[in-house]
């Protein structure tokens, strides 16, 4: 008996040492906007800038040549030194994205005779592209990563822009500056610069709306990447916990006895052949006026997001190389996690929910089967057709239970569903469904400023047999027989439990992670819908 409590202890402590990795929410690099211009910056007199970041545009289209920007001709008055011949001499063309370095020569520190006295030695020409918004988060991102291991870095990039460019710009920085946490013991690879100076005229809210979102972002990354033998339901849940009541935050978190007690019929059968038990959490923001008095009008906006620590496919199980990447099964619950968060920190008039369905999909003798009827939590019976579409359950419960407790005005769910929507829209579009139009427009609308690419799906009729087809109960979690349109038919399934208000489906399967580091997404977890849902959550 002490042999085997031993043990336990053992597990038990070398898993609280490994998630101590993940535990905490880790510092951005920091972000200062300083007013003025480059030609009398005192931060480059005080000798404490390591790199000058200076804007650079291709010239106008039926010409050659490089279009120097905010900055530039500053930096060759002041220090005699034409840097946009120097990119024309290194062949670098200004496009969105591109960054060159320039090292110049050592005697260069304040109190020289040279031509480039008080110069950092290290100057960044940044490609601007037309200097879109989108141009802006990929100058920001390619910036962040050609600065690793640095200081100060202080950029002229931005200071003649709008507020929009200005937060794209911040954004791309932020989110281009992201590295999972790692557990490996050797030297560790260079962190982001430890600051950023934005140098010029800066809409303030805007940089601090951008570094709001970059932060929740960061979190559903860091959460998503958690390999799974850390992310088990109860660590995810209790994360969750800690997080919400750091921020004042209504939590509450049902373990496997208040699950059967109150009939999540669907997250226990799916969480039934794991030996980490499975939970539901809700996490709510509820605004409150400058007196501190709650905000009785306010509209409540629940969000739920599917939870699946580890998906093994159940006995339906997958391939081998289907099951690498299942630790990322439950980025829709880090998504809708840190967006409540991100609410709560940017005083959203809104009433904001989050529920997280938490469960792992595993296999052993107590593993829900194929052709098993379950009864979720509002007394819809469906018949299991694959235990691989498990999802879909976890969802319904927790939309079922959404609409029955909490009285949502708007329901929004995000979920790493099916792979259906990757094959037809491709790793970097999400596939939204909606009830209500208005609600697909803001949705859509948010996409297109945020970058978060979305693109809306039918939910159609014709296909709703599909999913009532069953004999022996209400509904299948798959049909009998394909009619195609795999994330359709899901969307149908998760419908019937989303309740009579506007609601949304947004299935992330396929930018919810990436195989390598592109502009401001990173190779792994993307934390696809964070940025879309805060930037949501201000138009509705």
């Amino acid at each position: 008996m002490a042999r085997t409590s031993s043990v336990t202890a053992s597990r038990r402590s070398s898993h609280e040492d490994a998630a101590s990795v993940w535990r905490t929410e880790r510092a951005l690099p920091e972000v200062v906007v300083a007013p003025g211009r480059l030609a009398d910056c005192t931060f480059l007199n005080a000798d404490e800038v390591e790199v000058v970041v200076l804007p650079v545009a291709p010239g106008p289209e039926e010409e050659d040549g490089l279009e120097p920007r905010h900055g530039t001709i500053d930096a060759a008055v002041r220090y005699g030194i034409d840097l946009a011949e120097l990119a024309e001499r290194a062949d670098f063309d200004g496009k969105a994205g591109e960054a060159h370095v320039i090292d110049l020569p050592r005697p260069h520190r304040a109190g020289t005779s040279l031509p480039w006295a008080g110069l950092p030695e290290r100057v960044v020409l940044l490609g601007l592209g037309r200097g879109t918004v989108g141009d802006m988060r990929k100058a920001g991102a390619a910036l962040a990563r050609r600065t690793r291991g640095r200081g100060r870095v202080l950029t002229t990039a931005t200071g003649t822009d709008t507020p929009a460019h200005q937060r794209a710009f911040v954004e791309g920085y932020l989110l281009g500056a992201y590295r999972s946490p790692t557990q490996g013991t050797g030297e560790p690879a260079p962190a982001p610069a430890e600051q950023l100076v934005l140098l010029g005229s800066h809409d303030e809210a805007a940089v601090e709306a951008a570094v709001l979102a970059a932060r929740g972002t960061w979190l559903a990354r860091d959460l998503t990447n958690a390999p799974a033998n850390i992310a088990n339901p109860a660590w995810v849940a209790d994360v969750a916990a800690r997080l919400g009541a750091e921020e004042g935050l209504e939590v509450e978190v049902r373990d496997a006895a208040a699950l059967r007690r109150d009939g999540f019929g669907g997250i226990l059968a799916v969480g039934s052949g794991s030996g980490s038990e499975p939970r539901l959490v809700t996490v709510g923001y509820t605004p409150v006026d400058d007196a501190g008095n709650v905000v009785a009008d306010a509209r409540h906006v629940v969000l739920v997001g599917k939870g699946i620590t580890y998906d093994t496919g159940g006995i339906d199980v997958k391939p081998r190389t289907s099951m690498v990447t299942m630790k990322t099964d439950m980025a829709g619950a880090a998504v809708v996690l840190a967006t409540v968060i991100g609410a709560a920190r940017s005083r959203s008039p809104h009433r904001v929910t989050a529920v997280l369905p938490l469960a792992e999909n595993h296999v052993d003798g107590a593993s829900y089967r194929p052709a098993d009827v379950l009864r979720l939590y509002d007394g819809t019976t469906v018949e299991v057709g694959n235990t691989d579409a498990e999802g879909r359950l976890v969802l319904a419960d927790a939309l079922a239970y959404a609409g029955k407790q909490l009285s949502p005005d708007v329901v929004v769910d995000v979920a790493t569903l099916t792979g259906a929507a990757i094959l037809g829209l491709g790793p970097h579009h999400a596939a939204l469904y909606a009830s209500d139009d208005a609600l697909a427009t803001t949705l859509e609308s948010a996409a297109g400023r945020t970058g978060e690419r979305v693109w809306r799906m039918p939910l159609v009729e014709d296909y709703e047999s599909a999913v009532t087809s069953s004999a022996v109960a209400d509904l299948r979690n798959v049909p009998a027989e394909s009619v195609g349109g795999g994330s359709i038919v899901a969307a149908l399934f998760l419908q019937h439990f989303a309740g009579e208000q506007p609601w949304a489906h947004l299935d992330i399967a396929g930018p919810s992670i990436a195989d390598k580091d592109k502009h401001e997404v990173p190779a792994g977890a993307t934390g696809f819908g964070v940025r879309l849902l805060l930037d949501a959550l201000d138009q509705l």
